[in-house]
């Protein structure tokens, strides 16, 4: 199972397993190829963080907008050349040992301490992608809404629909899919991920093409949106970095995909030459989604592409669009929310062994639906998670805020700081050599970047919720 990063980072993880073929003996064939490691990589990252980047590009204008998006493909591509080389242990290319997640490959080279750290930033990093798609879910919805009543009476109608009412929707059909045993392991749910992503992508984009051919004009400007003091403009700028961050690394899935490749030649060398390809890929998409969404738009650049006033015109095209962002959020929830799941199962069950309420199930019978299998711990644990990611959407229904937070709180510890640390343990570099002083300088700088992302973006969930 696949622990996600940013972006929409978890569709890819069922279908990792594809390219895992048991043998008679019980042992793992593993046929992945560059081209499978690639395709992986850009169905994982390309989500609905693609959906923010033309208000990003926006916020940082013509020139600094497109170069921060080429500086984190930069580091991107950096992270997973440095990550490739730790997915054996203790050499990079013929070591016995497959480090196969990323909390295995912290606990092996770094220790259990730094393996903890570790898990408990992954767990809260799917926590937050939980909150984020209840949110995301929730303007898609309103965006449905909005599209037909503009179409029926008017652009000048009061069509303001509640958000938090969808949030309670949304949540109630994530409580539902959460009792689906190993719903995880579908197959199914990947691919309708991928197809549902690159479609509202694609539709995002070509938009974005058109109503700028329609304006007959590039709008925007060279320093991006104006705002009223230079402060609020330094938060804003920190808050679209947040958002680039987010929809960029992919650390907590490398590891996953690198242990679905065949050798020779070592893992190591096609994960690096597969992250490229994909790196080069999404740069591309991501750009053109983000500067013609900001070409069309100007300064009146939506926080989510796809919600713009613009677009509400043709509204069946926004209804597809944003249907298929629901419909690729309800199973990216459950992708994210699964490894939580899994960890509480086996957390109660190792503490409490002879507890009936624990390892105990029960058949329950439904009309129209097969038996199924009922834990009462499964039920109550997985009732109050859903319920608190959906209570703090609720009560933070930020769209842009959110996903920077997540962003600035994921991008240095884990898609930079543990890989580097890693990296100097695999390849054995001398302290205060040339590469340790320049990879020490490069963590440290992310680390600044992160850290001024982070303060932006809490400081917008804050002016938010006050104002």
């Amino acid at each position: 199972m696949a622990l996600g990063d940013g972006g929409d980072h978890g569709a890819a993880a069922p279908l990792i397993a594809d390219h895992e073929k048991y043998a008679g003996g019980g042992g793992i064939v593993r046929s992945g190829s560059m081209w499978t490691a690639s395709a992986h990589v850009i169905t994982a990252v390309i989500g609905s963080g693609v959906l923010s980047l033309a208000w990003s590009i926006a916020q940082l204008g013509w020139v600094a907008g497109p170069a921060a998006m080429l500086v984190f493909a930069a580091v991107t591509a950096l992270q997973s050349t440095l990550f490739a080389d730790c997915y054996r242990s203790p050499d990079p290319e013929h070591g016995p040992h497959r480090n196969r997640t990323y909390a295995g490959a912290v606990d092996r080279n770094l220790g259990s301490s730094s393996s903890w750290v570790c898990w408990v930033l992954q767990h809260t990093a799917l926590f937050g992608y939980g909150i984020a798609y209840t949110i995301t879910a929730s303007i898609s919805c309103r965006a449905i809404l909005k599209a037909n009543c503009y179409h029926k009476h008017g652009h000048d109608a009061p069509c303001s629909y509640e958000g938090s009412y969808y949030m309670l929707v949304f949540g109630a059909a994530q409580l539902f899919l959460s009792f689906i045993p190993d719903f995880h392991d579908m197959a199914w749910l990947s691919v309708v991920a991928a197809v549902m992503s690159f479609s509202y992508a694609f539709i995002g984009l070509g938009l974005g093409m058109a109503t700028t051919i329609a304006n007959g004009t590039i709008k925007g400007s060279i320093t991006g949106v104006p705002m009223r003091t230079p402060m609020q403009k330094i938060w804003r700028v920190s808050q679209a970095i947040g958002d680039i961050a987010f929809a960029y690394p992919y650390s907590l899935i490398l590891l996953e995909i690198q242990d679905t490749l065949k050798s020779p030649p070592a893992e190591n060398k096609t994960m690096k030459r597969a992250s490229m390809i994909s790196i080069l890929v999404t740069t591309f998409f991501y750009l053109c989604c983000g500067c013609f969404g900001y070409a069309a738009f100007g300064s009146d650049a939506p926080g989510n592409l796809l919600t713009g006033f613009g677009f509400y015109e043709p509204y069946w095209l926004i209804d597809f669009a944003n249907a298929c962002i629901i419909l690729h959020l309800l199973g990216g929830y459950q992708v994210y929310s699964q490894p939580i799941f899994q960890f509480a199962d086996r957390f109660f069950a190792e503490r409490f062994p002879d507890s009936g309420f624990v390892n105990d199930f029960h058949t329950v019978q439904l009309p129209c639906l097969p038996p199924w299998r009922v834990n009462l711990l499964r039920v109550c644990f997985r009732t109050v998670y859903v319920a608190s990611t959906t209570a703090v959407a609720v009560a933070f229904p930020y769209f842009n805020e959110v996903l920077a937070l997540l962003g600035a709180l994921n991008f240095w510890p884990l898609a930079i700081y543990f890989p580097v640390e890693m990296y100097f343990i695999q390849r054995n570099v001398t302290r205060w050599s040339a590469r340790w002083v320049v990879l020490q300088t490069f963590s440290v700088v992310c680390l600044l970047v992160s850290a001024f992302a982070l303060v932006g973006s809490i400081e917008g969930l804050i002016t938010q919720k006050l104002g």
